[in-house]
């Protein structure tokens, strides 16, 4: 079980996500400071990031936008003017 910290996102006291996500001082950062339920949301976010903007991760400029966010989603407050909106005032009704 992965140590209790508390978390820069959320600061609650909480099991920290345990290992670094990425093998740079981010990652590590992550790795330290965030909580595992905060790297769930992550991931969500994260993929409807990808799917919004349809981001082929394969280009850097995909990948740099996709780690700004998540930068920003982390460490900026999680609300920051800097992290991409998502619209989602269509969900449920676009007919195809």
């Amino acid at each position: 079980m992965a140590e209790e910290i508390k978390c820069a996102r959320c600061g609650q006291k909480r099991p920290a996500l345990g290992y670094a996500p990425f093998p740079n001082a981010v990652g590590q950062q992550i790795g330290s400071q965030i909580c595992q339920p905060c790297w769930a949301e992550w991931l969500q976010k994260q993929n409807m990031i990808i799917n919004h903007y349809g981001l082929d991760l394969m280009k850097e400029d995909a990948q740099d936008f996709l780690f700004d966010n998540m930068k920003a989603f982390f460490f900026g407050g999680g609300t920051s003017a800097d992290m991409a909106q998502i619209d989602t005032s269509k969900e449920g009704t676009v007919k195809w």
